[in-house]
């Protein structure tokens, strides 16, 4: 695996972010336009619709199979972190923190982390700020 840092630590799966997305877009803008040639012409109106609410729901399906795993990926980060936190100071990471900033806070090497938690809290850093002030990149390759 090639070296990960700030521009190479986002990760793309062609399949899903290429061609299934742009298939998604292709057939639900197909369909949109299908059925309102339908209500124009008055011509198989039912059979618009009910395709325009098929695609619908299969939009909203490839959506929540993204999501659901990345939010139970997230929620596992920040369970590491805090015990991360928990080793390196004794404290468990500052409450303030929004689960976006510890996920980025994962890239931190052991000896930034404490210094770069506290400053994100006190601070508000946003996730991509914190990124941007890591130091020495701690690379995660597990991330979907």
């Amino acid at each position: 695996m090639r070296n990960q840092d700030y521009r190479t630590h986002v990760r793309v799966h062609p399949i899903y972010h290429y061609y299934l997305s742009v298939i998604l877009l292709g057939t639900l803008v197909t369909t949109v336009v299908f059925m309102f040639r339908s209500i124009i012409q008055e011509e198989n109106i039912l059979l618009s619709i009910i395709l325009f609410l098929m695609m619908t729901i299969i939009v909203i399906v490839v959506v929540l199979l993204r999501l659901y795993p990345l939010k139970a990926q997230d929620r596992a980060i920040c369970a590491e972190e805090n015990l991360r936190s928990y080793v390196l100071t004794g404290e468990l990471l500052d409450a303030r923190l929004r689960i976006a900033q510890v996920v980025a806070l994962r890239f931190a090497s052991d000896k930034e982390f404490p210094e770069l938690s506290k400053r994100a809290a006190e601070e508000n850093l946003q996730p991509d700020e914190i990124k941007k002030a890591i130091q020495n990149w701690r690379a995660d390759y597990n991330r979907i």
